[in-house]
């Protein structure tokens, strides 16, 4: 078996001149602030119930 002698052939090289227009790369976009990246929500939704206390709770739970 042999193989081609075909010469490669390279593709044609960028030569970066290329203009992009006046305006598309003119200007930077707007500023965000870090304040309005990051959304806070409660995981669970509050339980008013949960958070009381019961002074006879403990009676209830450890002696009943």
């Amino acid at each position: 078996m042999t193989q081609g002698t075909h010469p490669r052939q390279t593709p044609p090289e960028d030569t970066g001149t290329a203009d992009p227009g006046p305006g598309r790369f003119s200007r930077l976009p707007e500023r965000i602030r870090p304040e309005d990246t990051v959304e806070t929500k409660p995981a669970t939704v509050p339980d008013p119930a949960r958070d009381t206390y019961n002074p006879d709770e403990w009676l209830i739970r450890y002696c009943g």
